[in-house]
């Protein structure tokens, strides 16, 4: 546990652009009055984001989690065995839309699906 508790730490010292224009929206219970918490050691991960009220884990993925995505998937079976909800963004996703993702987190927290971006599923393969 001490050697995930530093980990987290250097974590949120050295947090990547997007991670600091996510956090401005989430911090100080901006966001729906939710209480997040950044890179917060869960099992044996450290996640980036943490909403415990709502049982709800935000990732935030660079490019090199594009050949990852086995790795991803197991962690993300994990949390979810905890009894989280785990919403994954690229970091690009982030920095290019914020109000998008800030947007889904709160459609997701509120139970209310999030506009389709930019078609729904069914539709996606006919065009």
């Amino acid at each position: 546990m001490a050697l995930r508790t530093g980990i987290a730490r250097r974590l949120r010292r050295d947090q990547t652009d997007a991670e600091r224009v996510l956090w401005f929206r989430l911090r100080d219970r901006r966001l729906n009055g939710l209480k997040f918490r950044r890179q917060v050691p869960i099992k044996s991960y450290v996640v980036d984001f943490c909403c415990e009220s709502a049982r709800l884990i935000i990732e935030l993925d660079g490019g090199q989690h594009a050949d990852r995505n086995d790795e991803d998937a197991k962690r993300t079976a994990d949390l979810e065995a905890c009894g989280y909800l785990v919403l994954r963004f690229w970091n690009n996703d982030v920095l290019r839309n914020i109000d998008g993702v800030v947007g889904t987190i709160v459609a997701t927290v509120s139970h209310v699906p999030p506009h389709p971006n930019p078609l729904p599923s069914g539709e996606r393969e006919h065009v």
